[in-house]
């Protein structure tokens, strides 16, 4: 190419916009001429020569050199972009994941996909994360160096953002539909200017539905934005918070919450006429001298604890009662307690209770026949009991095949009697049970003389539900992890899990074949899931990642479609599955 063509034909625009200007400026060309010579309309020149001449007078005749630069090809840069990079990277060296730290960043308000946030680690040289199990990811996210964002209401602006608990968010159907929120607001729970009683409570009910361990100085939950949205908050509030607020629950606010809650399953027909009663240990990792030490099954040993009552429906599994003010001086009156509150709780008397030998005295099987209720229970076995059963004459027995809590079947030796107990000052209906893999012989006892002898026994063993339910409660819902040996505080942590645990129990029923499973299963298969929330004027639409068990979540959401939240500012949510895994 002659050199003179470069002048004459450039290519670039800013040589072109060059050129052009010069003709017409300095060589005081005619307009139309260098507009069609440069390939210009006559309007884009003049503009062209206004935007000259103005930026002229604003840099005082000092012409920059912006013709011969080439402009930077593709998006502009962000003005945070040396921060927001080395965040991500120090995110990334305390090992967090693309998706965690997408999470954390949606907190800050900071707008950036996790495509964007792969390639920033890819650049920068970074591994793979090896697959990582729960209990190695909650002491990875202890080390997060952020701080969470003030938590406050949910404001009602568009938005979008990733979370990784966005599988307990199908929990807020069964809390709108079943009418638990509005038990929640009548309740006398306390609030403050900021965070109303109902937007508290679900602050708690979150943890416990999303397994967080325990209200710990990690912060990285309260930046999890599907957690927040849950309770009509940006994001959760603080360790702090919790603890302040649980400060002012009195026991008198939790037995009105719990009999409240009573009636709403009553209502609902989740609770028959038959309760089981247990005692749990909640157990305190520390040095207060006030606390008694009790029998921990869990642990088969005794130390010092917090012991708990708590009851439940033996087909359900619904639990409508619990207490943490027991002592050993007191814990024989829990039985009378707990009927004092049914009978508060509803007008129906209760027809069954089923309990252990330790829960109550003879005096008060008596109060119980008196009450018009049914109980059976176990029978203290002592030396001169157990002498006298190995004395009965084999005739006296008898063998019956009795369905167990799985559906199989199982064949016992039974022997009934009925005698005049001490204590009681009545008849007794006494069936002693052989055969059972026991080395002393089970004595149940109850003043049902009318049941048949095998739906006794089937009664009883199903009150070992109730024992698997404390299990699952002192495990999943961390009841074994009490950062407080307040029982007030306790208490009211003991609340929080019942109606945790039987949110859970309404998700069980909506999902055929699972209707067994405990908290823990069901967090694992269903809930534990990540997502994008769409939040809209009129409508909060939840994005589920792909996995195994999602089509029975969705069939399980379709029936609460129609539901507006009033802590969500009146929107309606909607579950639906990803198109990504």
């Amino acid at each position: 190419m002659n050199i003179s063509d470069f002048f004459a034909s450039p290519t670039k625009s800013t040589h072109k916009q060059y050129e052009a200007l010069r003709a017409y400026f300095y060589e005081k060309q005619n307009a139309q001429i260098v507009a069609k010579k440069f390939g210009y309309t006559i309007a884009s020149l003049y503009s062209l020569t206004r935007d000259f001449k103005k930026q002229i007078t604003d840099t005082n005749n000092q012409i920059e050199t912006r013709f011969f630069i080439d402009s930077q090809v593709g998006r502009k840069p962000r003005e945070d972009h040396d921060e927001l990079y080395n965040l991500i990277v120090l995110l990334r060296k305390k090992y967090l994941s693309v998706a965690d730290i997408k999470s954390i960043l949606d907190a800050q308000k900071k707008d950036i996909s996790e495509k964007q946030i792969y390639n920033i680690i890819k650049t920068d040289g970074f591994a793979r994360l090896p697959r990582r199990n729960k209990i190695t990811r909650h002491k990875v996210y202890e080390q997060v160096p952020i701080v969470a964002p003030k938590s406050c209401i949910l404001e009602n602006t568009p938005d979008e953002f990733n979370t990784q608990n966005a599988g307990i968010l199908c929990f807020l159907q069964y809390i709108k539909s079943y009418g638990v929120d509005q038990i929640i607001s009548d309740s006398n729970y306390p609030q403050t200017n900021t965070l109303p009683r109902l937007n508290s409570i679900l602050a708690f009910i979150a943890l416990k539905l999303a397994n967080i361990r325990r209200y710990t100085a990690d912060d990285l939950w309260c930046m999890d934005r599907g957690l927040g949205l849950f309770a009509g908050l940006n994001v959760l509030p603080k360790a702090a918070w919790y603890t302040s607020y649980s400060h002012r629950i009195t026991r008198e606010m939790n037995l009105n919450f719990l009999k409240n809650l009573h009636i709403l399953w009553k209502k609902r027909g989740l609770l028959s006429d038959t309760a089981n009663l247990d005692f749990v240990a909640v157990p305190y990792w520390g040095d207060d001298s006030h606390l008694e030490n009790n029998w921990s099954g869990t642990r088969h040993k005794a130390l010092a604890s917090i012991l708990a009552a708590i009851v439940n429906d033996p087909d359900t599994g619904i639990i409508s009662y619990g207490d943490t003010s027991v002592r050993h001086d007191n814990e024989a009156d829990v039985i009378i307690e707990f009927l004092d509150f049914y009978k508060s709780a509803e007008n129906n008397a209760l027809k069954y209770l089923i309990f252990d030998s330790k829960f109550t005295v003879y005096e008060n099987l008596a109060k119980l026949d008196d009450n018009g209720v049914k109980f059976i229970t176990i029978r203290k076995r002592g030396k001169k009991i157990v002498h006298d059963i190995e004395l009965l004459p084999k005739t006296d027995w008898k063998s019956i095949r009795v369905q167990t809590s799985n559906g199989k079947t199982r064949l016992l030796k039974v022997n009934e009697q009925i005698f005049f107990l001490k204590g009681y000052n009545r008849q007794i209906r006494q069936i002693t049970i052989t055969g059972n893999g026991k080395i002393k012989p089970a004595l149940i006892i109850t003043n049902d003389f009318e049941l048949e002898l095998k739906d006794v026994i089937r009664k009883y063993a199903l009150r070992w539900l109730v024992e698997k339910a404390i299990s699952e409660q002192t495990h999943f819902f961390h009841l074994n992890r009490v950062s407080s040996s307040m029982v007030v505080k306790v208490d009211f942590d003991l609340t929080m899990t019942i109606l945790a645990h039987n949110i859970y129990k309404l998700l069980a029923i909506d999902l055929p074949g699972y209707s067994h499973y405990t908290a823990q299963s069901l967090y694992d298969k269903f809930i534990n899931n990540s997502g994008v929330v769409k939040i809209e004027s009129h409508s909060i639409t939840v994005s589920l990642k792909k996995k195994r068990n999602l089509p029975a979540i969705l069939t399980a959401m379709q029936k609460y479609l129609s539901q507006k939240f009033n802590w969500l500012n009146n929107c309606k949510l909607f579950i639906e599955g990803a198109t990504y895994s």
